[in-house]
């Protein structure tokens, strides 16, 4: 098995292996509270923070100007504001779900997900 295929079936399992047992979790226990959901997207954001803080920004410096790295975090920033007025926006023209804020919390994080898995992936090919 050539290192490309190897490397994306590791990255696809290991990417999806935390979803999935959170789907299963997330099933299993229907009747979460509001503070235990806002615990865990919290818990999971300071992951993130950290990861990107500790591994990914340092990691960025030596492959490239810090120029380059603040120009991604703002149109990351940028992206994700859109995201957020555009759900925002849904959600107002929908009055069935106007005080769900879990629910566009997650549909957020799920466009984020999604709109991150691209360069990562040319991330993982560059790499190898």
């Amino acid at each position: 098995m050539s290192n490309l295929l190897k490397t994306t079936l590791i990255g696809l399992f290991f990417g999806t292996f935390g979803t999935t047992i959170g789907g299963i979790i997330g099933v299993t226990f229907k009747n979460t509270s509001n503070k235990f959901l806002s615990f865990i997207l919290s818990f999971a954001s300071g992951l993130m923070t950290a990861i990107i803080c500790f591994d990914l920004i340092p990691e960025a410096l030596e492959i490239s100007s810090v120029i380059n790295i603040f120009i991604g975090i703002i149109v990351g920033v940028i992206v994700m504001i859109i995201c957020d007025m555009l759900v925002e926006k849904k959600f107002n023209a929908n009055k069935q779900y106007t005080n769900n804020n879990l629910l566009k919390t997650g549909i957020i994080v799920s466009i984020g997900l999604a709109i991150h898995n691209f360069p990562e992936g040319l991330a993982i090919r560059k790499w190898i």
